[in-house]
């Protein structure tokens, strides 16, 4: 998300020895021993000075001892009825409840603390599991929607089945094929292990081809969208920039692409009316590395919200609002996830790169470094 943190390795789960624990459970079962043979034994001393009954000793001696086993006793089962209470909550899928007391400096405190880091991984594993849903359905909407836009271009006669024409809806096809191929590896995705396609490419007719995906995709949503009652960009300006033309870089492609055409579209929904969206790519410094801007002209992102944007589902109460940035990609009025700048960074963190907000003197300014070949060729 969460995604979950570092891994908990042994030196995490460390236990405790009894030099450490004052208060364990020995410690405290072997003090209540000795302190009742004290009172018995202080009760007793007691009766052969003053003359008492031996058998009012005795009853004071069972009652103190009672008591002090009472509170004992009741110190130790009342956390475990608790972890009872947590456990069955957890076995019905409720991940939320954590059990109070892990502050405890006793076996019953090392319980405690591992029965709420495993809720903490499990309750990462479901939220993962829902974005891994969430991100799936988001990077299938755009070929989708890119193809549909052809066949129905060709369909109401708007273009010809020429070659051309074939050889845009065979991209997407065969595009929606490789992410149906990324989902049957789920596996090496649950290991953290996600293979990396690197190559060669030329920048200038790649960036080319997603600048074209994009300005289909808003086409195809603006027809869907003027049917249904809503509103969708398709007067912004897609500008693309790339010096030298000749520029190469070395990188997956098909990663690159969702980091691109993300960044687009969450551009866009910022811009200005009839605004730009500037797409600038020049060379890194280490061999065949990239270096990405994409810059739009809307209020931009305060600075305060950098750190938040590239969060999962950061997407607010009033998303696609040009006044308001800082929403994440999507919204709930266009049928956004909020997951855009969220598989954007996932995407760039594969390649070893980073991505991030940079100041600009107007709109906002996103900045894609790609470091290129894992080693300078010798």
């Amino acid at each position: 998300m969460s995604h979950p943190g570092a891994p908990r390795g042994a030196g995490g789960l460390r236990s405790r020895t009894l030099s450490s624990r004052p208060f364990s459970v020995k410690a405290k079962l072997g003090t209540l021993v000795v302190v009742s043979v004290f009172i018995t034994t202080g009760l007793l001393m007691i009766a052969v000075r003053t003359e008492t009954e031996l058998r009012f000793i005795t009853v004071f001696s069972v009652i103190a001892t009672l008591l002090l086993t009472q509170f004992v006793a009741h110190s130790l089962t009342a956390p475990l009825d608790e972890m009872n209470i947590v456990a069955r909550s957890i076995s019905n899928g409720d991940y939320t409840r954590r059990v109070r007391g892990a502050d405890r400096r006793d076996e019953l405190g090392d319980l405690a603390s591992t029965i709420n880091r495993m809720a903490d991984d499990l309750e990462a594993q479901d939220r993962q599991r829902k974005e891994l849903v969430a991100n799936v359905s988001h990077e299938l909407r755009t070929p989708i929607a890119a193809l549909r836009a052809v066949l129905e271009n060709v369909v109401d006669g708007v273009s010809s089945a020429d070659p051309e024409t074939m050889r845009t809806a065979l991209k997407q096809t065969e595009r929606l094929g490789r992410l149906v191929e990324t989902l049957l590896d789920l596996s090496r995705l649950d290991n953290g292990v996600v293979p990396l396609k690197a190559r060669r490419f030329e920048v200038w007719p790649y960036l080319s081809g997603v600048l074209k995906e994009a300005n289909m995709v808003a086409s195809q949503r603006a027809g869907i969208a003027s049917g249904s009652g809503r509103h969708t960009r398709t007067d912004v300006h897609l500008h693309l920039d790339v010096s030298p033309p000749e520029l190469t870089a070395h990188a997956d492609p098909e990663r690159i692409h969702q980091v691109v055409a993300n960044l687009i579209d969450n551009a866009v929904k910022h811009s200005p009316p009839h605004g730009r969206v500037t797409v600038r790519a020049r060379r890194g410094h280490h061999p065949e590395s990239l270096d990405l801007e994409v810059l739009d002209e809307g209020p931009g992102i305060p600075e305060s919200e950098w750190h938040r944007v590239f969060e999962r589902f950061n997407r607010g109460s009033h998303g696609g609002d040009p006044a308001n940035p800082a929403k994440s990609h999507g919204s709930g009025s266009d049928g956004g996830t909020g997951l855009g700048l969220a598989i954007a960074r996932w995407a760039v963190d594969l390649h070893g790169g980073a991505i991030g907000v940079a100041e600009s003197s107007r709109g906002c300014r996103i900045q894609v470094t790609l470091p290129g070949l894992p080693h300078p060729p010798g």
